[in-house]
This record gives structure tokens, sequence and C-alpha cells, in this order.
């Protein structure tokens, strides 16, 4: 078995931690953890004013990726585009099923949170719930959408708004 496991991540590239979101990883460094010395990425997410260090050899055990692909965005709009499945089930569970599609990581997953929970003018008034897990999960696929796209977290939130406003229509 190696001690040094190999990983993709370098300075200044941005990457998705399933728990926060889109981040940029400043600096990789030496820390010395319990008597042990241990290689973290320092991963700053600005947004939130945040500053999280990933050991580099848990990184990838814990879904830490690199953006999705402009393809995987385009996937993730076919699915905003699509109907909204709300199923049946009490909202407790359907908030949990929810919240782990949000904290996965996985920008299809959000994207059908975001499709499931958006609401047009003329639809019913959303919870307090609803409301929160809806505007996480806007929030997460617009950062990744704007850093892959290279664009602005404004253009972004623009697209995906006009696309669920085109579903509507």
């Amino acid at each position: 078995m190696s001690k040094k496991k190999k990983y993709d991540f370098r300075p200044n590239e941005y990457v998705v931690y399933p728990a926060h979101g889109v981040g940029r990883i400043v600096a990789i460094e030496e820390q010395e953890v319990a008597g042990f010395s241990l290689e973290m990425f320092v991963v700053a997410f600005d947004k939130d004013k945040m500053t999280l260090r990933v050991p580099t050899d848990k990184a990838l055990e814990v879904g830490m990726r690199q953006l999705s692909s402009p393809e995987i965005v385009e996937r993730a709009m076919e699915t905003l585009r699509g109907k909204a499945r709300v199923k049946r089930a009490m909202w407790s569970r359907r908030a949990q099923e929810y919240e782990q599609k949000i904290n996965s990581g996985d920008l299809i997953a959000i994207a059908e949170v975001v499709r499931d929970l958006h609401r047009n003018d003329d639809q019913r008034e959303q919870s307090y719930s609803e409301r929160q897990l809806y505007e996480a999960a806007l929030e997460r696929m617009t950062r990744e959408v704007a850093a892959v796209l290279g664009g602005d977290e404004v253009a972004a939130m623009k697209r995906v708004g006009d696309v669920l406003t085109a579903r509507a229509a």
C-alpha cells in the first residue's frame, strides 16, 4: 500500500465540497494534528467567509470533486426543464431526501431539488422550510454553474431563472 495518494487538485482551482458547495483551494499545507503530520487542502468559501482544511488523503473519500463539466451543466439545465416530480410522502420524509440531494454535491440531484421545489407566481405559497431548501439548492446550483461557465453568479442565477420560467410557459 502506498503512503502517498495521488490527487488531482491544485492551488487556485475551484472544487465542490458536498456539504458546502463551490470553494477554491488556496493552498496545500502541512499541519501537525495529534502528533501526526498531515498534508491538507485549504479550501476557501469566499461567499460564506469560511475556510475548510481537508486532509489530502481523505479528500476523495469525503466527496470533494472537480467542478462539473459544461456537459453536466447542460444536463442539469435539462433536468430543470422537466416536470416537477413531487412524491406524495410526508413533508418530513421529502425534506430529508431533498437535504441529502443538496448535500450530495451532485449537480443533477441539486437541479432536481430546484425543479421540484420551484413555485410560479400563480402557485400556492411555500412553507418556510420548503423555501429554505429551495434557496439552498438554488444557491449551490448557481455557484457551480457560474464557476463552470466562467461567469458571475448573477448571470448564472438569471440563466437558471430563465429556464425555470420558460418551463412554466
